[in-house]
């Protein structure tokens, strides 16, 4: 069983949360270690596993990810008003090829989701964001991926897996689960027009740094229709993370990243939710402590809402366009926002449901001044093609 693979957490991260307070996070937090083994994983709600394989790595790395000092930092933290369950599974090293890894990684991920188990991965290299898609073959049949990062990471064409071309891969390889991609946060000079052109073809959304930072909520109804959530911790600027010659001088600041983190932890759909391309460095551990520790506050604040399963909580907007009649739903719980896509009523979704995109007010006031929102035509292109 793949679980046989995974290492313990390192005895210096238990001693360590033996002198904590009670309150503190890790004191709460089943671990896998050396005498006890596994943790139960019967109610578990969020499952941490680090991956500290490297070798597909675009820069390569000159040390092993140091996750014992991620966990050092996040056990630290004190523990929410939660009712979540975490364990905290170990680690996975390296295997004796990348695809061995990849293998675990995909076999562990997949347990954990079939026993509705958030895995939160901590990856050396982004590239595992492949091997974590991968895990929902046979569970899900189509897959909303986010990449929080600088970059669209297609690489060029015929390259090999790396931690800067995983997603042609993703795009490309059989069975192709994926129905929808959205990137968070790109930097336009590190984006080829190439790539531009195929995120326009595939009909996948993007987000500049700028529009985000200057209204990091945009990010909200886009997480809200992921399933699994790639971070790849370069999208964050040098002087918030540690200096080190990997990270841009431009990229999100701490509370950016966190609320980004709190958003993804709020969707109901986010099943995985991965962060990448760390560094060994003290600094960075304590913001990933805080990203991981917002994402946790997310989950736990999670509302399972559909304005089809209690109409009562919603009000319901039709808005005559000259083309379109869009169809909004306004939570009266949430305040969250909802449009309906008419093309992916019937491809998409189980017979005589209604395909529902997540949007934002603004998306509602565009469309009654007759300005449709992109993010509805993408999706209403993407139904038919």
């Amino acid at each position: 069983m793949a679980f046989d693979f995974l290492v313990p957490v390192e005895d210096k991260v238990l001693a360590h949360t033996e002198l904590l307070p009670a309150q503190a996070l890790g004191r709460h937090i089943y671990a896998h270690t050396k005498n006890d083994g596994l943790p139960v994983l019967a109610n578990a709600t969020i499952a941490l596993l680090g991956v500290r394989e490297s070798r597909n790595a675009y820069e390569k790395k000159l040390e092993k990810l140091d996750v014992s000092a991620i966990r050092i930092q996040l056990y630290k933290l004190m523990l929410g008003n939660w009712n979540s369950t975490i364990v905290d599974m170990g680690d996975i090293e390296e295997g004796e090829t990348v695809n061995d890894t990849y293998f675990v990684v995909k076999e562990i991920v997949a347990g954990l989701l079939e026993e509705n188990i958030i895995p939160v991965i901590l990856g050396a290299t982004q590239d595992i964001t492949y091997a974590a898609y991968r895990a929902f073959d046979g569970i899900r049949d189509m897959v909303n991926l986010v990449a929080i990062d600088s970059r669209f990471d297609f690489g060029m064409e015929d390259e090999l897996i790396s931690s800067h071309s995983y997603m042609s891969k993703i795009i490309t390889d059989k069975p192709n689960n994926l129905f929808n991609f959205s990137n968070l946060g790109y930097q336009s000079y590190f984006i080829a027009q190439e790539e531009k052109d195929l995120m326009d073809r595939l009909f996948f959304d993007a987000y500049r740094l700028g529009e985000l930072i200057n209204d990091v909520s945009l990010a909200e109804p886009v997480l809200r229709n992921a399933h699994m959530v790639s971070l790849d911790t370069r999208a964050i600027k040098s002087s918030e993370f540690g200096i080190s010659p990997n990270f841009s001088p431009n990229g999100f600041d701490g509370r950016e990243i966190c609320a980004i983190a709190r958003y993804a932890g709020l969707s109901e759909k986010v099943s995985v939710f991965g962060i990448y391309e760390m560094e060994n460095i003290d600094q960075s551990c304590q913001l990933l402590a805080h990203i991981i520790w917002y994402f946790i506050e997310g989950v736990n604040f999670r509302i399972d809402e559909s304005p089809y399963s209690k109409s009562d909580d919603f009000t319901k907007y039709t808005v005559p366009t000259d083309t379109e009649q869009l169809v909004y739903y306004k939570s009266h719980l949430t305040e969250r926002w909802w449009v309906e896509v008419p093309s992916i009523l019937t491809s998409h979704t189980k017979a005589g449901s209604v395909a529902l995109l997540p949007c934002t007010e603004q998306d509602y006031l565009d469309a009654c001044n007759q300005n449709i929102p992109e993010r509805w035509f993408k999706a209403y292109r993407k139904g038919f093609n």
